[in-house]
């Protein structure tokens, strides 16, 4: 480019940015929200052995308090794999060992295997009904977790983990990986969750980037269910990502129930622990 072509540019170039800074670009826009009615929410993971707990709130609009509103007057149902109804009674508290909150609470550990079917009813004194069916999955087994190191010197080795397990005969398989530090009460260092479409009955290995150290001691914990809860989980994940973002595609959360929003499921999962040296 020549001298005298570089400076018209950079005059053209001036003179836009002078037309611009004199333009009022800002213009303030009211976008009234449709007042919708509240609905119940659910939170509700089975397990095994464990006592049932789930969490019940109602919907608020966008722009409320971020305080969740707990409703006092509803009943909750839940139905066993033999047909009895247990009442789940309203009994507030943090679960000790994942830190996550509940307002219900059972009276006796759950009995759950592969193929049962349980039911959950919520029902309120304003007419409202939430309802949800969920079956338990099979345990898929880890069959190793592996570690290897990176070439750096001593002081800067970080090592990455293999997780090994075979999936099932037969499509319609979704797994989440978690790896914990010292602690499942703790935030994962990993996780993510994938599908069995391109890997259907084969034998699956997940992975992690190098950034475990030595004398780390690992959580690693497969969890194994179904559609429902799959895309449950994709469109939260969705949702978060495009709060507050202009450019993102708005995203609605996939309910595992009807009657109301979220999520009624049985966790069916292997965990191993493995100290790298």
């Amino acid at each position: 480019m020549t001298r005298f072509s570089a400076l018209r540019t950079t005059a053209s170039l001036l003179t836009l940015a002078g037309l611009t800074a004199s333009c009022d670009l800002e213009q303030n826009i009211d976008v009234e929200l449709p007042a919708l009615p509240a609905q119940l929410v659910a939170e509700c993971y089975l397990e095994d052995g464990q006592i049932p707990r789930l969490t019940v709130t109602e919907t608020v609009p966008y722009l409320a308090s971020p305080e969740p509103v707990l409703p006092t007057d509803v009943t909750v149902r839940l139905t066993l794999a033999n047909g009895q109804v247990e009442v789940i009674r309203f009994f507030p508290g943090v679960d000790p060992v994942t830190g996550k909150g509940y307002t219900h609470m059972g009276r006796r550990p759950l009995v759950a295997r592969p193929g049962d079917v349980f039911s959950l009813e919520v029902v309120d004194t304003k007419g409202r009904r939430l309802t949800g069916t969920a079956t338990v999955p099979a345990r898929v087994p880890i069959d190793s977790v592996e570690y290897k190191f990176n070439d750096l010197p001593p002081t800067q080795r970080e090592a990455f983990v293999l997780t090994n397990f075979r999936d099932p005969a037969g499509l319609g398989d979704y797994y989440r990986l978690q790896i914990h530090r010292d602690s499942i009460s703790d935030e994962a260092e990993i996780d993510y969750d994938v599908e069995d479409r391109l890997n259907d009955g084969r034998p699956y290995t997940l992975g992690t980037s190098y950034r475990f150290d030595p004398g780390d001691t690992l959580l690693v914990t497969l969890y194994h269910f179904d559609q429902p809860y799959y895309l449950f989980r994709q469109s939260v994940n969705d949702a978060r990502n495009a709060n507050g973002n202009p450019f993102a595609q708005p995203s609605a959360i996939k309910s595992t129930v009807q009657g109301g929003l979220g999520v009624f499921t049985v966790l069916s999962y292997d965990r191993k622990q493995i100290i790298i040296p």
